[in-house]
């Protein structure tokens, strides 16, 4: 996961509400049930100790959701009587939740919007290509490619005469199957796609594969099924969209774990892996971690660490944080204030499973030793 859309709240001190909505019921009485779920996260933030002016901002914005369907959960970071943030959830979250602290209640998204990946589809044919993106906050289209629009038709004639036709029409599709792959190349660097699906016929789709680069290649598959024409049946392309990008971050999580193992066992400058609050702590501060990683049960999320309004500002030991220039440090969660510390250095998150999972439930692949 990118954690930069968590920049606005690394740069407010807080103190941060925290409040993950369940969306994905919906009844006859949805409205209703927004305005009860609002006053019941007030009233659990007030018992903590919120003041009145954000209580009065969550309300508001837990309410406004109404009969949103457009994702099944949304999350809510407020402070001074301001929503901050208010991301989506591709994930449900267990239940309505509440939380009122030092630093926003941010851990849960690691989880709640695992497999939280982009993905560039191109609508091909012989012309160029359409594309879309599709994200965690929905589809849209985008610049496509138009390329050569003459020739592109065969004729059915077998006369000799027609050859050099014949030719121009190969040349032009080559061209144009060319143009597209560097056009899709491009727009995958420009979006930081992480997948990316050819649509359109087949040999149209593999003119274009064979012309990519490696790199993109690497992450790009084939579907057979929608096209580029107006009113083609995109079903089963929505079909093939979830199943890769599924596949895709089950193999992300793999790998990155097998670097881990890596790397933690590697000895002196080559154990670019961290492990334990202690260390990542220490990593955190000198901006080393390059992706944390995170296991939801892991026993280490829970434990209390010191921190300060900066990001920077982290220790495990309380006496610690007058050296790093707060005298007067909050104790907070460590998956969160790592998280926060993570975000602010441009940093990814990713949640793995219990098998093969940092010690504890929290790691880091490092950027140096």
């Amino acid at each position: 996961m990118d954690l930069a859309f968590l920049n606005p709240l690394c740069a407010r001190p807080g103190p941060w509400a925290s409040v993950y909505a369940d969306t994905s019921r919906h009844t006859e009485s949805t409205a209703n049930d927004r305005r009860l779920e609002a006053q019941a996260a007030v009233r659990s933030l007030m018992a903590q100790g919120a003041d009145e002016a954000t209580c009065r901002a969550v309300q508001s914005a837990v309410e406004g959701l109404g009969d949103d369907r457009s994702f099944p959960g949304r999350a809510f970071f407020a402070t001074e009587g301001e929503v901050v943030l208010d991301p989506p959830l591709l994930t449900a979250p267990p239940g309505d939740q509440a939380c009122w602290g030092t630093l926003p209640r941010i851990a849960p998204l690691v989880e709640l919007n695992s497999g939280e990946l982009v993905c560039l589809v191109a609508y091909i044919d012989r012309k160029g290509a359409d594309f879309e993106l599709r994200g965690p906050d929905g589809a849209r289209f985008t610049d496509g490619v138009t390329g050569h629009a003459w020739p592109l038709h065969r004729t059915p004639t077998g006369d000799w005469s027609e050859r050099h036709f014949q030719n121009k029409v190969e040349n032009t599709w080559q061209q144009n199957a060319a143009l597209t792959a560097e056009a899709i190349a491009a727009h995958q660097q420009e979006t930081r796609a992480d997948v990316v699906i050819l649509v359109g016929g087949e040999r149209e789709r593999r003119a274009v594969y064979e012309q990519l680069p490696q790199q993109v290649g690497a992450r790009t598959v084939e579907s057979p099924h929608g096209g580029r024409a107006a009113g083609a049946d995109t079903r089963l392309l929505d079909e093939d969209v979830r199943g890769t990008m599924a596949a895709f971050e089950h193999r992300r999580v793999a790998e990155d774990l097998e670097r881990f193992e890596a790397a933690r066992h590697a000895d002196g400058e080559r154990r670019t892996a961290a492990e334990g609050v202690p260390g990542l702590v220490e990593a955190a501060r000198e901006h080393r971690i390059a992706e944390l990683l995170v296991q939801p049960e892991g026993a280490d999320l829970h434990r209390t660490v010191w921190v300060g309004p900066d990001p920077d500002q982290l220790a495990v030991r309380r006496s610690d944080l007058p050296y790093l220039g707060e005298r007067h440090p909050e104790p907070a969660r460590a998956d969160d204030a790592l998280l926060r510390s993570a975000a602010a250095t441009g940093a990814e998150a990713l949640a793995v499973p219990p098998q093969g999972a940092p010690a504890g439930g929290l790691g880091a692949l490092l950027r140096w030793a």
